[in-house]
């Protein structure tokens, strides 16, 4: 009961306040990957932390978003280690060969695992920004996952806020 009691208290608190006009940013900026293997990974947070600044947003939010159905964005450790891990582990959960293995190559393509690989790994990401900076944990950092590469793919930057 305490807990609904301090919810309620700080609810009628922001509804009491006066409303003041105070409009959102909104930027964004689309980077383009051509990774010339058929699976890698590409750190990218230097990338989204210059379109940060560039929006000159310091409190919101910047999402991260891979447009296109074979790729991925992602948060992890850039270690080498991990990178060969994920890419071991991907493959054996959905590996490339055989081309025969996915009805989806029976339209005469061949990246049905590349599909897979982009499902489990996630499509976006949504960092909090807190002064001007992406509030990361400890060794966070952002990363693009290619799963059917050598050719152009865009990813999303779009940061809102004050």
């Amino acid at each position: 009961m305490a807990f609904n009691n301090i919810f309620f208290t700080s609810l009628r608190v922001i509804i009491e306040q006066p409303f003041l006009y105070n409009p959102m940013k909104s930027y964004h900026k689309e980077l383009w990957m051509q990774v010339p293997a058929r699976m890698d990974f590409v750190n990218i947070t230097g990338e989204v932390e210059y379109a940060l600044r560039e929006s000159s947003i310091q409190e919101g939010l910047c999402l991260v978003n891979a447009m296109h159905i074979t790729a991925s964005v992602f948060i992890n450790d850039d270690e080498s280690g991990l990178k060969q891990d994920y890419k071991r582990w991907l493959e054996e959960l959905a590996p490339h060969e055989p081309i025969s293995r996915y009805r989806h190559n029976m339209t005469g393509e061949d990246n049905g695992d590349a599909h897979h690989k982009r499902q489990i790994m996630g499509r976006e990401v949504v960092i909090a920004v807190t002064k001007g900076k992406l509030h990361f944990g400890p060794w966070e950092q952002i990363f693009y996952g290619e799963f059917d590469g050598m050719r152009k793919k865009r990813v999303l930057i779009k940061i809102i806020g004050e």
